[in-house]
């Protein structure tokens, strides 16, 4: 089925096939639609390549499998199938890594919160293979990140990317992990204390191996600002939201809404829940319902990520860097929150793209790979003549 504000004319067949098994539990009514759509006309390429975008490829294969493979024609099933086991394959080597690197950290007094990746899938999807992931997220306290570094560098881990809230290493074998000590980047404007997650963490059991997990207030609010901070651009961040709140019935909505109002991510909770319920039919309780549904913001984003799931745009680089800074914007219901987003962030921005060569100082100057560094050097020098001193002359 459609989701409240939109119809099966407003939709190729395909983004609505999508949108009714972006979902674990089945109804008989979607199951039914699901099984007209199959007899339309179906781009089984376009379909394919519109799924893994969203990431949601498993939940496609499961309920088209479900739904019988005279369904599928000419033999498409099967590319779906291969890429469930591949996905299947992959998860199950991430889970063990996963619980690895946390035996590593118990052993050496590191305490741990995975989140995201593995333990979605275990248990708000509750089953591996239904969800798409390809790193691991791992929250450590701040005190304990360069003690967790050094344990994964000695492990075959490097050090790829360092941010002010995380920092990514990759092993040799494939595996990439993002080691947490903060939610978002401080431009983002979100001043959760990462103590409380510890104070409210639950205990997890995850392929033999125990660990803690967010507990679902947190774990929803942290969801609802990472879909945000990507414009949700992936359906799967929609699905992993419908699956909290079809999983966790009793959260407590009044520390939910409590902690979003004073972190000034009201606006991001309302959006991501309005999705959740509007495009995937989430369960939520009428009286929260009724508080989200008012806000004409939430209501003007929720339609512009619905074009972007529905229609593929091919959206110039310049143009969707401006696109994404609105859409920022538009989420901050806080005056001093988009203040200090534009303060911290172009800056930022701008002083990156002032010092990050590219392909035009490698065409300028090129170097050998062990020289490449050299560029870090010519380019203001290079922008300078180009901006500066060129445009100068000619004035």
């Amino acid at each position: 089925m459609p989701s409240n504000n939109a119809t099966a004319t407003d939709m190729r067949p395909e983004a609505e096939l999508l949108l009714c098994c972006a979902r674990t539990a089945m109804d008989a009514e979607r199951a039914e639609r699901i099984r007209q759509l199959l007899q339309e006309d179906i781009n089984w390429d376009y379909l394919l390549q519109a799924a893994h975008k969203r990431r949601v490829v498993p939940l496609l294969y499961w309920h088209l499998n479900a739904s019988g493979p005279e369904a599928v024609l000419d033999g498409h099933l099967d590319r779906f199938r291969a890429y469930f086991h591949h996905n299947s394959r992959h998860n199950l080597l991430l889970t063990a890594e996963l619980c690895r690197i946390l035996s590593l950290f118990e052993a050496h007094g590191i305490s741990a919160i995975p989140f995201k990746g593995p333990v979605l899938a275990a248990t708000l999807y509750g089953n591996l293979a239904l969800r798409q992931f390809g790193d691991l997220d791992i929250m450590v306290r701040k005190q304990d990140v360069l003690s967790a570094k050094d344990l994964l560098v000695a492990q075959g881990y490097r050090c790829q990317r360092e941010r002010t809230w995380e920092d990514r290493l990759v092993h040799g074998n494939g595996s990439i992990v993002d080691l947490h000590w903060g939610i978002a980047p401080g431009y983002f404007s979100f001043p959760l204390d990462p103590e409380h997650l510890w104070e409210r963490a639950k205990p997890l059991s995850l392929g033999g191996t125990t660990a803690l997990t967010l507990s679902p207030e947190d774990l929803l609010l942290i969801l609802c600002v990472h879909g945000a901070k990507h414009c949700w651009k992936r359906l799967k961040w929609i699905c992993d939201v419908a699956e909290l709140l079809r999983v966790h019935e009793g959260v407590d909505w009044e520390e939910v809404m409590a902690a979003a109002r004073t972190l000034g991510s009201w606006r991001m909770l309302c959006l991501g829940l309005f999705l959740a319920h509007d495009l995937l039919g989430a369960p939520l309780p009428r009286e929260v319902w009724q508080r989200v549904q008012p806000d004409h913001t939430v209501k003007a984003l929720a339609t512009q990520v619905r074009e972007q799931l529905y229609q593929e745009v091919n959206t110039p680089p310049l143009f969707l860097e401006a696109s994404t800074r609105l859409f920022h914007l538009r989420m901050r219901e806080r005056l001093r929150d988009r203040i200090m987003y534009c303060l911290r962030y172009f800056p930022r921005y701008y002083l990156s793209r002032a010092t990050s060569p590219n392909a035009a100082d490698q065409e300028f100057l090129p170097l050998r790979p062990s020289f490449s560094f050299l560029h870090y050097l010519i380019r203001p020098f290079r922008l300078l003549g180009q901006y500066g001193l060129g445009s100068f002359r000619n004035r």
